[in-house]
Parts: C-alpha cells; sequence; structure tokens
C-alpha cells in the first residue's frame, strides 16, 4: 500500500490531495513578501510551501554564470547576479521556516544541487523536492536520499526509463517517495499534459504516492488528476500575476489557489464509494418529479384494465411506471376518480 507521512499528513489512495503552493523565486528575494505569500498560502488552506535552494556558483559553469542576461524578467546584469539576487540566505531560510512551523505550514525547497541539499539538511527540513532538470542526476538522487526524508521528485522532460532509473537509485536507499507527472513547460498546454501517465505511474510503481506538478495556467488540470488517483499537487503561487518575473503569469494568486484547495477537498469527499444508493437529499426532487400510475379517467369497481385505463403522472407517490404492464388486465374492486392512485391492494 503506497502511503507518505509528511508532519502530521498521511498521504495515500484513501487521503485528501497534499496540497503544495510553489513559491520558488516568486518573492523577488523579499524576505517580507515570502512572508505574505506564506500567510496567504496558508489562508488558502494549502498544506505546504516550497521555495528553490542555488549554490549558483557551484551549479552552473563560469560561462553560464557570467553570461549577460539583459530582459525585463532580470534581477542582474548577468545571469548569475540574477540568481544571486533571488537567493536566500540561512538568516531567512531560519525566519521563514520558524513563521511556517509557527502558523502550521510545512516549508520545504528544492535543492538543486547538493551543497543546496546539505544546507538544508542542517535546517532539517522536513521533506526534499527535486526538480525535473535532475531527474537523471543520480548522484544528487542519492544524496538526498541519504538524508532520510521524504522525497518529491518531478519527471518533465523525461522518459520512463529516466523514471525507473530515478526509482531504481532512490528506493533501496529511501522509501518514502512520490513521482510527481509533469510537463516541464510554463506554462504547459492542455494537449501536452498527459494526465495518463498518472496511472501509468500509478501502476508500475504501486509503492509510492503519485501526483502531479502543474505548470497548466488553471486548476481544473489538478482535479481531474485526483480522479485519475494523484494524491499531491504542487502549484505555483504568486500575489500578483503582473510582478516582475518569469513564474508570475502562470502562478495562481490567492483566489486561484483558494478554488483549488476548497475543490479538491470537495472532488475526495464527490468520490465516494462507488455503490449505488439513494441519498436523503434525493427523496423530495425525485418524489416530486417522479411519476406514477393514476386512473386516466373515472373508473368503475369490476372494470378490467386496459392500456388506456391507465396514465402516469407526478409525483411519484404511489405505484411506480415500471408495473405498467402488470396493472394491465386486473380488474378493480373499488372505484377510482380521475388521477387517483392505483394500488396492488385493489387489484385482482
Amino acid at each position: 500500500m503506497r502511503k507518505l507521512i509528511i508532519n502530521d499528513f498521511t498521504i495515500s489512495d484513501d487521503s485528501d490531495c497534499f496540497v503544495i503552493a510553489e513559491i520558488g523565486n516568486n518573492h523577488q528575494g523579499d524576505l517580507q513578501k515570502a512572508l505574505e505569500m506564506f500567510k496567504a498560502a496558508k489562508e488558502c488552506g494549502v498544506d505546504a510551501v516550497k521555495l528553490q535552494k542555488r549554490d549558483n556558483k557551484s551549479l552552473l559553469t563560469k560561462a553560464a554564470y557570467d553570461k549577460p542576461y539583459d530582459n525585463e524578467n532580470s534581477f542582474g546584469a548577468t545571469y548569475g547576479e540574477h540568481r544571486e539576487a533571488l537567493e536566500f540566505g540561512k538568516k531567512e531560510y531560519v525566519e521563514l521556516k520558524k513563521y511556517a512551523d509557527e502558523i502550521g505550514l510545512t516549508m520545504f525547497a528544492t535543492a538543486f544541487d547538493m551543497n543546496s541539499a546539505d544546507f538544508l539538511a542542517e535546517l532539517d527540513m522536513p521533506l526534499y523536492k527535486i526538480a525535473s532538470g535532475d531527474l537523471k542526476n543520480t548522484p544528487l538522487l542519492k544524496h538526498v536520499a541519504k538524508i532520510g526524508k521524504p522525497m518529491i521528485i518531478s519527471t518533465g522532460g523525461g522518459t520512463m526509463e529516466d523514471v525507473q532509473r530515478a526509482y531504481d537509485a532512490i528506493m533501496p536507499i529511501n522509501k518514502q517517495l512520490a513521482i510527481l507527472q509533469c510537463t516541464a513547460s510554463y506554462p504547459a498546454e492542455p494537449q501536452d499534459l498527459n494526465l495518463r501517465v498518472i496511472t501509468t505511474y500509478r501502476e508500475k510503481f504501486p509503492d509510492v504516492v503519485i501526483g502531479l506538478s502543474d505548470h497548466e495556467n488553471g486548476i481544473a488540470m489538478a482535479l481531474a488528476a485526483y480522479v485519475l488517483g494523484s494524491r499531491m499537487v504542487e502549484q505555483h503561487f504568486t500575489l500578483n500575476h503582473t510582478w516582475k518575473g518569469t513564474d508570475h503569469a502562470f502562478s495562481l494568486e490567492p483566489i486561484g489557489m483558494r478554488k483549488l484547495v476548497r475543490d479538491l477537498r470537495r472532488v475526495k469527499v464527490a468520490m465516494g464509494d462507488g455503490e449505488k444508493r439513494i441519498y436523503p437529499s434525493e427523496v423530495n426532487p425525485i418524489t416530486k418529479m417522479g411519476k406514477k400510475l393514476v386512473a386516466a379517467r373515472n373508473l368503475k369497481a369490476g372494470q378490467v384494465l386496459t392500456r388506456e385505463d391507465i396514465a402516469i403522472k407526478s409525483p411519484s407517490d404511489g405505484i411506480p411506471p415500471y408495473e405498467f404492464d402488470n396493472v394491465i388486465g386486473k380488474t378493480l374492486t373499488k372505484d377510482l376518480l380521475e388521477d387517483e392512485n392505483f394500488a396492488f391492494e385493489n387489484l385482482k
């Protein structure tokens, strides 16, 4: 049975969806904005907030670090400067983690390199995310697995062979794993989401939680994913679509995130148990709209009933219409007025 425990939340096939607000770098390197985003995410009802941690100088080649980065979303003259401007250090992480604990949010981060994984381990993060770009990075996967905390891997831009390789690298070390279907385009178009991969993953990996890292601009696909068996969803989050940065345009604002959480909770309840039943809430409407067998005109005792003697009318507080053929040919034992109910005790 697949099960993953994150703090006090047990994720399983029978559980609610574990909802992650992916803040990433949408805080723009501003601690106060990050705190505000945590507060807003909590008010939306999410279970966790996620940041991104990079040790940029060890992560990037010198050429990539020094590459000019001149565009409307840039926070620095070079790509390295841009990335450093968005990076939080220990002071910010300590304050953010303390605040998350105070308001009852699980806070964690994506580790983009081993130095970042070690940085997060020193802060005793409750779980770790591996981005799609590191699906093939088995040294990093094994390094994070050895930390011994739950792991989430996104699988955008990968093949089933890549996913199997990552699974095989992690599971002998750490069985606390969730695998997320992901399309690594930003935003992802509906025709590229391939949500049925969730079913494929559930069949291929029956011992781990399966979820969705959703880059689609909306909430509907996460709901469909839950129906297919996703029990974790990661959705980018912002306070304002117009803020500077590449991720804001396809991130959910608080109103969207609130609706996502609300609807995911509803879907879980609405799925039911598969047993068809009549609910108390249905009785009055069905009685009003349903039909019964009544006298089509005034009828006398001793009359043998024909089709023309029987009408089908609402409400349904009498013999149901599926008994129509069983009433034909019966003899009335009492007079009936037009629209009066037939009753089996008055037929022979």
